[in-house]
This record gives C-alpha cells, sequence and structure tokens, in this order.
C-alpha cells in the first residue's frame, strides 16, 4: 500500500466520520415522532440517494449497496450524538437485516432459482445447446436489426416472469449479439426493457396475482365491490410507458438510431474486428464457458430444458395457485376450482393466485434433472462432471444473489426511515384533477427508484391513489387513468434504478457491467417516459382517448429519435 492509498484511507475516514457526526446532530435536533417520516423529513432520501449516486460514481455495485443499507440503518440507531455506539448497533441491525431478507421464502425462492438458473445455462452451454442455438439463430439474425427484433420476440415469448426472461433470453442472445458486434448495454437494455414492462401487462403472469388483488383493495376502500382483473384489463390501454418502450426496442432496431451513451457504445461495438474478443466488462456471465470439445451440437441441448423450464414454470404456478386456493378459505375461488379447473377462468385464477419464487424453484429444479440426465445420456459428461458443471454455474451467479439480498435490505431499511411516506406526504396535495395520472406516474416512478422496487411501489401507491382520484373526479375512467399511472409509473422507477432486483439479473444475464447498462439505458428510458406523460397522461388527465395518444406518442417517438439519434453503421460480412 503506497502514501496516496494511505492518504486516501485517511480522507474518506475522516469525511465519514464527520458525515456521521453531522447526520446525528440533525437527527437528534429534529422534533420527536412515532413516523419516521415526519422525524428525519427530507434524510429519508439519504439511503437510497447515497447507494444510487456512490453506484455512478465508484461503479461498485455491492459496495454501494452496502453503505447505503448501513446509512439507514445508522439514522435508525442514533438516540445521540455518541456516533461510535450508534455505528456498532447500525452494523449489527445490518447484519439482522440481511438475514431476515434471506430467511423470507418470496427472496430465498428468487436467489435459490436464480442459482438453478445458472447452473442450466452451464450445462446447456457445455452440451453445445447454446452454441447450437445461437448459430441457428445467427442464420436468421444475420444483421443488428434482425438479432434484436429476435431478441424483442423472445421476451415477448418469456412473458410470465420478469426474472426468467432476464436469466434465459440474455444468455441465448449473448453470442449472436456478439458476433454482429452488437454492444453488451443495447442487449440488456432489449432484455431489461422486455421483463417487467410486458410481465406487468401480461394477463397471465407471476405479476397479475398483486396487481389486481391491491385494485380490489383499492376500490373496496371507496366502498365498491369490481372485478380487479376486470380494472386491469381497462388499465392496459392506459399503461403508456410499458407499451411505448416496447415499440421503442423496435423503432430503434429497424433504424438502427442510437443517441446518448448507448451510440457510443454500439460505435465502439461495430469498430471491434471479428478477431478481437468482446471487451470485458467486469460482470458475471458466462463467457468463458465453452462446449466440450469433440461433441456434436444439436439445439435440443438447449431446446429441451429451457422448454422444461418454460412449461414446467407454467405448470408449476398452475398447481400452486390450484392447491392454495384450496387450501384457504375463499368460497367463491375453491368454487371455481372445483367446477372448472381447467376452464380459461380456472388457469387464469390458479395463475393469480401461485406463489412464483417457489413456482420458478421448482420448475428450475426440474429442467436441471433434464440437463444432467441429457448429458450423461449422450455421453457428453460423467454424472459426476455433470453436477460439477451445474454447480460451477451456480457459482456465476453468486454474486447476483449479494447483490439481490444488498437491495433488498435497502428496500427493507428505506422502509424503516419512511422514505416513501415521505415522497407521498409532500406530493399528493394541492394538485389540479387532470394533472392527477401524471403525477402518479411521476410519484410511482420516484419510489420506485429510490426503493428499487416495483411490488413495494404499487403496494404503496394503490391504496392512496384510488380513493384520492374518485374524490377529486368520480370518474370510472378518470379512475382507471390514475390506477395505469401507478402499475406503470413503478415499472419505469424499477426499469431506471441501480439497486433493481430486474435490472441487476439483465445485467447478470447478458454479462454486461451493471453500471454500464444503468447508464445506458438510462437515457431511454427517460425519453419513453417523458412522450408517455405529454402525448399520454396529460392528454388522458382530459379525457383524450388512448387510442389516439399511443398513435401520436408513437410518431413523435420516432421524430425525437431521428432527431436526437445517429445511425450506427453495420458492414455486413460475405
Amino acid at each position: 500500500m503506497n502514501i496516496n492509498d494511505n492518504m486516501k484511507i485517511g480522507l474518506i475516514t475522516a469525511f465519514s466520520v464527520i458525515a456521521l457526526f453531522v447526520l446525528s446532530l440533525l437527527i437528534t435536533q429534529a422534533p420527536a415522532s412515532d413516523d419516521n417520516a415526519v422525524r428525519f423529513g427530507v434524510l429519508t432520501l439519504l439511503p437510497p440517494l447515497v447507494a444510487i449516486i456512490l453506484a455512478f460514481i465508484t461503479k461498485e455495485t455491492i459496495l454501494s449497496l452496502f453503505i447505503g443499507v448501513f446509512v439507514g440503518e445508522f439514522m435508525v440507531s442514533v438516540n445521540n450524538l455518541n456516533i461510535i455506539e450508534s455505528a456498532i448497533n447500525a452494523f449489527l441491525a445490518l447484519g439482522s437485516q440481511v438475514i431476515g431478507c434471506m430467511a423470507d421464502p418470496w427472496n430465498a425462492g428468487i436467489v435459490l432459482q436464480c442459482l438453478l438458473i445458472g447452473g442450466i445455462i452451464q450445462l446447456v452451454t457445455k452440451m453445445g445447446g447454446a452454441k447450437a442455438l445461437a448459430d441457428a439463430l445467427a442464420k436468421r439474425a444475420d444483421t443488428p436489426k434482425k438479432a434484436q427484433l429476435i431478441t424483442w420476440f423472445l421476451g415477448l415469448c418469456v412473458f410470465f416472469d420478469d426474472y426468467a426472461n432476464s436469466l434465459i433470453v440474455g444468455p441465448i442472445m449473448r453470442p449472436v449479439m456478439d458476433k454482429l458486434k452488437v454492444s453488451r448495454q443495447k442487449l440488456a437494455f432489449v432484455v431489461d426493457a422486455t421483463a417487467a414492462p410486458v410481465a406487468g401487462i401480461a394477463i397471465i403472469s407471476t405479476w397479475i396475482g398483486l396487481e389486481i388483488s391491491l385494485i380490489a383493495e383499492g376500490f373496496k376502500s371507496i366502498g365498491m365491490n369490481v372485478s380487479g382483473f376486470g380494472i386491469f384489463l381497462q388499465t392496459i390501454p392506459f399503461r403508456f410507458y410499458n407499451i411505448l418502450i416496447l415499440i421503442f426496442i423496435v423503432i430503434s432496431a429497424l433504424t438502427l438510431y442510437e443517441f446518448g451513451p448507448m451510440k457510443k457504445a454500439e460505435q465502439e461495438a461495430r469498430k471491434r474486428k471479428d478477431s478481437e474478443p468482446v471487451k470485458a466488462l467486469e460482470a458475471p456471465g458466462f463467457d468463458e464457458v465453452q462446449p466440450v470439445e469433440g461433441i456434436k451440437l444439436s439445439i435440443w441441448n438447449a431446446i429441451i430444458p429451457i422448454g422444461t423450464l418454460i412449461i414446467g414454470a407454467l405448470i408449476a404456478f398452475y398447481w400452486s395457485g390450484y392447491t392454495i386456493i384450496l387450501g384457504g378459505e375463499d368460497q367463491a375461488l375453491i368454487a371455481i376450482m372445483k367446477s372448472s379447473p381447467l376452464s380459461f377462468n380456472g388457469i387464469f385464477t390458479a395463475l393469480s393466485q401461485s406463489d412464483a419464487s417457489v413456482a420458478l424453484f421448482q420448475a428450475a429444479l426440474l429442467a436441471s434433472i433434464v440437463a444432467i440426465v441429457m448429458a450423461v445420456l449422450q455421453k457428453i459428461m460423467s454424472v459426476e462432471q455433470a453436477i460439477a458443471e451445474w454447480v460451477g454455474g451456480m457459482k456465476t451467479i453468486v454474486i447476483t444473489g449479494v447483490i439481490l439480498l444488498l437491495a433488498w435490505s435497502l428496500g427493507g431499511v428505506i422502509g424503516e426511515v419512511g422514505t416513501a411516506n415521505y415522497l407521498v406526504g409532500i406530493l399528493k396535495d394541492t394538485i389540479p384533477f387532470w394533472i392527477l395520472p401524471t403525477l402518479i406516474f411521476v410519484l410511482g416512478a420516484l419510489i420506485s427508484f429510490a426503493t428499487g422496487t416495483s411490488y413495494g411501489t404499487m403496494s404503496i401507491l394503490m391504496p392512496l391513489t384510488i380513493p384520492l382520484a374518485w374524490a377529486v373526479s368520480p370518474d370510472m375512467g378518470f379512475v382507471v387513468t390514475c390506477t395505469s399511472g401507478v402499475l406503470t409509473g413503478a415499472i419505469f422507477g424499477d426499469h431506471c434504478s441501480p439497486i433493481s432486483d430486474t435490472t441487476i439479473l439483465s445485467s447478470m444475464g447478458t454479462s454486461c457491467n451493471h453500471i454500464d447498462h444503468v447508464q445506458t439505458q438510462i437515457y431511454y428510458a427517460i425519453f419513453v417516459a417523458i412522450i408517455a406523460i405529454v402525448f399520454g397522461y396529460i392528454p388522458a388527465g382530459f379525457g383524450v382517448p388512448w387510442y389516439f395518444c399511443i398513435p401520436v406518442g408513437v410518431i413523435v417517438m420516432y421524430i425525437g429519435l431521428r432527431v436526437l439519434g445517429e445511425k450506427v453503421e453495420f458492414e455486413e460480412t460475405a
């Protein structure tokens, strides 16, 4: 360690001590209150802001998340100006917070399914299935334009879950995109933009149970007993951001126009020589894994395990919901399961009640067994080798698990300090009716960006939005528009946030540096969100029909891309 390093450590330590002392002083002088949102005031924004700003400055996601969690726990632990005591209590609370997140059944299921899918991807790669599938896709996707459109289409196909989308589509399309000199950043954007935006509006997905239950409960609070699913369907045309971001991918792919940091990333990727390997982006991934030497490549070594994962997930979703309903007390749902379990209504009802994290884990476990058996029966690997490769694939995902745990912990401590309640409190008052859908969209985006969770944002805002919208204008169409603002704003903020789990998984699945992914994607997300507001939610607040808003938004989006962007040419090789 040289003198400069010692000086840096000394300066950082001194600055940290001073900052913690000032923070302690501000907290101890604040009026006492049982509500932390009132007690801390604007300081409630500190934990997410510290994590987000540090992530952009240092490009160290784990360190930034850790410090963000620590700052939040420190705030909760402060009782006096003894910063040493507060810091020790904060560190102990941080450990309990992380363990609590890991002990949560939903979180544990997500981490385990990620590990298992990592093992499947490695087995598929070693069996040559990934290369065979990439070669087959490359025959059709022989230009960046076609490759991006195929990636977009695959993202639509894996509609049922955003996590599964990120972990399946990214590894399949990465070698194709690399061969065609499309940047990892662009691939990560397409994967991320077809994850939550698709799952959030799909009528069969792991999201729908939460969405329709929140809608139904919100209407109950104003004395209306409505079908949550029926209202959900009515919100789909008003999900302007979801719809426009999916159309934006197609326009960008067809025109090859890019702007902002994404343009630079694409230009650098195009300049790469065929013999030159893809620039290392310091991201976890499967780049170094190669098929077993001398084996015959077959696309079935990819299609069967991945198909098992997808089909198995849908079956597991149904069975999970079916058993949960029959074990519950809702007689109306039980009657549906007993009378017509395989009707559209029965299937939809079961899927909407399923435990997605358990179902995906079960599907991933089944697909893992299928992949191992295929490797052994084809004599590509022995049982011991296949299991070793499966475990090796899990190791690649471990860093993602660490990031997810810290992101969830940050979400937990943000809840403790009252960040979301503070944001709602300062933004909800004194508003004209026509701006309410836009305000709700923006508020949802801010909360989701700061907390990294769209689920949590929906859960916070929906109970407030429906009564507020009804009080402002007792018109069902207006309330539906405001409801869509909650669901869509949460997805937009989550899409931009560097501490979002889906953003993290998209980076991992495409082997793209996480902060590079965030920095290139955020320009496109904000561009589309502005159009969604100006040509979607503001006109809709005045009662303009969606079938007018969306076409106008698409036209403006196309013109904006042509004005702001520049075509990144591709030289086709013989």
